[in-house]
This record gives structure tokens, C-alpha cells and sequence, in this order.
């Protein structure tokens, strides 16, 4: 049987019709495809900027979802369509599966190249089916049976405050919140928060038996970052108040060398394309991790969110 991962994304090209049409007349046909592959990308098409491309995420999965418990800065465009992360352009975004560390995240990924980059800047791909065969098994036990957690520190004077991460300002309203996504919450001084969440490192997608390594215990460990930003907000705040890290699910630390493991099996499977101007990318959010090179240029990508699961 033949791996769906070597067609990662799956190249749908115009046939002459406009995209909103094709989608309409191939739905079934391209959803399926996508469950199976982990993306697709249309290519070629005049989408007609961020209106056309939200006629396309509802076409293919319905209502686009809003940004919820954030953990990156970006901005609406219109509606529920946002920019991409609003990292600096030297910087990588590591593979990750889209809100992983919550109690609930989108099935369904969709990026819109608006303006491609000079150089670089793609959004690589990796076959999350794939990353779960090629962790060490020993490892994948110690993860299923310890589970991961995530802390956050929110700081009132660095980063983004817990006010923008949670949408509210009263207290009451996070904690109701926390209470119904299985979030310890621990408010500290005048403006400060932590936070802790366990989550499992493996999910099922609906309708599969095929496990996924579905977790953002590598994408939020303070050692995924570069040595300068690492060294940087260790001097700041030390190892318990980093803005971001990540522990087993009882509170051990993970080993250095299990981090680099991980990462490599993030990157043994990963894909990568150029974009081109209205090139529409749609992924599998249970199937494909993405993440962002480092670019130059103007690179200008939008994206959505849609059709919510909850294990």
C-alpha cells in the first residue's frame, strides 16, 4: 500500500472554473483526499483576495472559527480570517498541530498566499502519522503514560497579557473558562498569571484508528528556541517564569536529549513548497503538522480556522 504522505500537500490545479465552483462540484471527492494525503494546495487560481478566500473555507468546511486561548500574536483581517503569526521574518516557527495544547482545536487549516516572499518562507509540512512511527517506542510510552503539560506565565510588562490571550478582563471569566478546559489557573501579584493544562501526546482523528503524535510538548519547550532567546528569557525570568515551557504531565522535566529526539522526528517526514500568489493551502490539522521559515520580502499570508473537534 502506497504512503499518502509522499503526495504532501496534493496539487489541485484550475481547471477553468472558478475555485468556489470546483470545490462545490469535487467536495466530497477533495475532503476525502485531504483526511487521507494531510493537504491540499490549489494552485493557479484567481481567489479573488480575503473575500474569495472566505466564500473557499466555506465552501470546503463551513464557518471559520475566531482565534481562542492565543499563544502567538496575529491580527483579524476581516471576519475570522487572520494574518499569520506576526513573528519577526528571521525567526523559524517550529512544526506544530494548531492549538494542540487546548481541550479543543480545528480539524481544518486553510493559508491564502497574498503576497509571496523573496526568499524562503514556506510553510513546511509533516506527516504527524509519520512523526508518531519515528519516535523511539520507549519514548512514546514514557509521553502516553506520563502525558505532557504546558505552564504559561503571563508577565503585565512582557509579551501578551492574559487579558488579550483570554479575550476578557475579569478574573472570573478566565477562571470559568480554565474550569471548562481543564486549566489550573494561579493569579500572581497585581497582573501576573500561570497557567497549567495536561493534555495526552497521541489522538485518534475521527473515523481513524491511525495514531497521531498530536501534542505541542516540542513546539513550546524553552529549548526549541534559538540559543539567543533561550539565554534571553532565562536570564529574564528563569526556568519558572518563562512565558512557555513544557514538562511531563507530572511536572518532570523532560531530558535535553528526548527534546532533540523529538524535534528530529518532526523533521525526518517534513515537506516543504514556494509559495506563489494566490496559491490557497488547506490542511489536515489531525493529520499534517506546519510551521514558517525564516523569509524576506514582503511575505503576506492569511489564514482560518474551521470545523472545531473536541476528543
Amino acid at each position: 500500500m502506497s504512503d499518502p504522505s509522499a503526495t504532501l500537500p496534493v496539487v489541485v490545479e484550475n481547471d477553468g472554473r472558478e475555485l468556489t465552483e470546483l470545490i462545490a462540484t469535487r467536495r466530497a471527492e477533495l475532503r476525502a483526499s485531504l483526511v487521507a494525503h494531510g493537504a491540499l494546495l490549489f494552485r493557479g487560481f484567481d481567489v479573488g483576495g480575503v473575500e474569495g478566500f472566505d466564500r473557499a473555507v466555506r465552501a470546503l468546511s463551513g464557518e471559520p472559527l475566531p482565534y481562542t486561548e492565543r499563544s502567538s500574536p496575529r491580527h483579524a483581517i476581516a471576519g475570522r480570517v487572520y494574518t499569520s503569526t506576526d513573528y519577526p521574518p528571521d525567526e523559524e516557527i517550529f512544526l506544530h498541530n494548531e492549538n494542540s495544547y487546548q481541550a479543543r482545536w480545528p480539524l481544518t487549516l486553510f493559508f491564502h498566499c497574498l503576497t509571496p516572499p523573496h526568499t524562503q518562507g514556506a510553510t513546511p509540512l509533516a506527516d504527524v502519522r509519520r512523526v508518531h512511527d519515528e519516535i523511539d517506542p520507549t519514548v512514546r510510552e514514557e509521553f502516553v503514560r506520563r502525558r505532557w503539560m504546558l505552564v504559561r506565565n503571563f508577565h503585565g510588562d512582557f509579551g501578551t497579557p492574559w487579558q488579550h490571550v483570554f479575550g476578557t478582563e475579569d478574573r472570573a471569566e478566565v477562571e470559568a473558562y480554565a474550569a471548562a478546559n481543564r486549566i489550573e489557573v494561579q493569579w500572581r501579584g497585581a497582573d501576573g498569571l500561570r497557567t497549567r493544562a495536561v493534555r495526552d501526546v497521541v489522538h485518534h482523528r475521527p473515523g481513524s484508528d491511525t495514531p497521531r503524535w498530536f501534542n505541542h510538548a516540542t513546539f513550546f519547550h524553552v529549548s526549541t528556541l534559538s540559543r539567543d532567546l533561550q539565554e534571553g528569557l532565562l536570564a529574564m525570568f528563569g526556568t519558572e517564569g518563562l512565558p512557555a515551557n513544557t514538562y511531563y504531565g507530572d511536572g518532570g522535566e523532560i531530558p535535553a536529549d528526548v527534546m532533540e529526539h523529538l524535534r528530529s522526528a518532526y523533521r525526518a517526514p517534513s515537506v516543504r513548497f514556494d509559495y506563489r500568489r494566490d496559491d490557497v493551502l488547506v490542511v489536515d490539522n489531525m493529520t499534517a503538522a506546519h510551521g514558517r521559515e525564516p523569509f524576506t520580502g514582503p511575505r503576506r499570508i492569511a489564514v482560518a480556522m474551521a470545523e472545531p473537534h473536541t476528543p
